[in-house]
């Protein structure tokens, strides 16, 4: 049998503990025993050698970090083998630096759930160049392995085992739960990294024989994350590239590079934090989706939608749930992130000869939000999806912006007639008058 050593205030340098109220005596006395030990830093000079440690954080003690290290004397950890454990890995470090989302990660499942969470620090062996960080992958993943068994002999049990990994650290999970045999109880994955994955066989990336619920929320499938489905369900948020709110043009240096990426943690993150739902919605594409044809999850989830969090199999009242399902969300620039779905239609009184273009726009007191409907040529009808931030009762405003297409040898008409109306979720479209736009 194995055991864990939690290591001693002897080794490490003190660092400030957070004020907690609650903390009981048993709880102050077991802190006093240890050092809050930080994520490592590396350079890139001394980096690519992998060093990996284990640091627990617990409800009692959400921001100080408590090394693990197999030994002897588990009597003098704060890990609770009762409770379920949230591993958390990251993914490559260039800069060698501790990942700034990690404490906002922690705090967040923390908040949510009683838990273990470990956070595995391998950041010496992820920084400097990429492919070096993907070499270490298969050794990281052996050593997650391996600490993992120690839990389970311990008496954990592996359906309590639910690995978070973002980008590279999600294929890292994913060749944990392979070694594992697909029978932890959860893969989270946050932007699965691209490279060097997106041609690679299941056997080498994340797929859904990994665990018994693998899910992947996609936010960066044109550069750093992986274009295809990787889990059970898959979310393409906003079509999985492009996040509203993030900068588009180069000039914006970092930022530019990584703000696409990083949606998907602090997706995750906004999700634990507020109420709000992150609902997914199953659909062939996102064109589909955008157009309206997917407002809808009775096939295959039987109407029971997937939400981004921590609810069991993400809230699917399924027995078994389908691989590799893709489903579409839209979301706001900016945390929360949660938006309201409205189908937005527009029906011409007469058909034209050429595309119209009109522009729908909710304004609250707060807010707006804007879509375009598109009605093809000699076609009388058009719909598109709106992403609204604020419920369809708080919108105080709706306009509509026909905009006309002149050529320099042609006119289009000043404005056209016909009908407008929302749906949530299909609702049938209530006849309106005729009227101008």
């Amino acid at each position: 049998m194995f055991n864990f050593f939690c290591l001693g205030q002897s080794a490490f340098q003190q660092q400030p503990f957070p004020s907690h109220k609650a903390f009981s005596s048993r709880n102050t006395d077991r802190l006093s025993e240890h050092q809050c030990v930080d994520f490592q830093r590396a350079n890139l000079l001394r980096g690519s050698k992998l060093k990996v440690q284990f640091l627990l954080f617990t409800s009692s003690s959400p921001s100080c970090g408590e090394l693990i290290s197999a030994d002897d004397g588990i009597k003098n950890c704060s890990f609770n083998s009762s409770l379920d454990t949230k591993i958390i890995i990251h993914g490559f470090r260039a800069l060698g630096t501790k990942p700034s989302w990690i404490e906002g990660l922690v705090q967040a499942i923390l908040h949510t759930s009683q838990v273990n969470v470990i956070a595995v620090d391998w950041v010496y062996g992820s920084t400097g160049a990429y492919p070096s960080a993907v070499e270490n992958v298969t050794q990281l993943a052996l050593a997650i392995s391996q600490f993992i068994s120690k839990l389970l002999a311990l008496g954990v049990s592996g359906t309590s085992i639910h690995i978070i990994g973002v980008s590279l650290g999600a294929h890292v999970g994913g060749l944990v739960g392979h070694f594992h045999g697909g029978r932890l109880g959860r893969i989270t994955a946050l932007d699965p990294a691209g490279p060097k994955y997106t041609s690679a066989s299941p056997e080498e990336r994340l797929d859904p024989g990994d665990a018994l619920f693998v899910e992947a929320i996609h936010t960066d499938a044109d550069n750093f994350g992986i274009r295809i489905p990787v889990g059970h369900i898959d979310y393409f948020v906003n079509g999985g590239k492009d996040q509203p709110g993030c900068p588009r043009f180069i000039s914006a240096g970092y930022k530019f590079l990584i703000c696409d990426h990083m949606r998907a943690v602090h997706l995750y993150i906004s999700a634990l934090s507020h109420s709000c739902p992150i609902m997914g919605f199953p659909c062939e594409s996102h064109q589909d989706f955008l157009n309206g044809h997917c407002l809808d999850c009775a096939k295959p989830f039987l109407s029971s939608c997937p939400r981004i969090g921590l609810l069991e199999q993400a809230g699917v009242n399924m027995s078994r749930l389908p691989q590799e399902v893709k489903v579409f969300l839209m979301t706001s620039p900016s945390a929360p992130f949660c938006v309201h779905h409205s189908l937005v239609e527009f029906q011409l009184q007469k058909k034209r000869n050429r595309v119209t273009i009109i522009e729908i726009g909710f304004s609250s007191n707060s807010t707006k939000d804007t879509a375009k409907i598109i009605i093809p040529k000699d076609q009388e009808t058009g719909k598109r999806l709106l992403a609204h931030q604020v419920p369809l009762c708080q919108i105080n405003t709706v306009t509509l912006k026909y905009i006309p297409r002149n050529h320099f040898w042609s006119k289009d008409e000043p404005s056209i007639v016909g009908k407008f109306c929302v749906n949530l979720f299909f609702c049938p479209c209530l006849p309106s008058p005729s009227s101008p736009v």
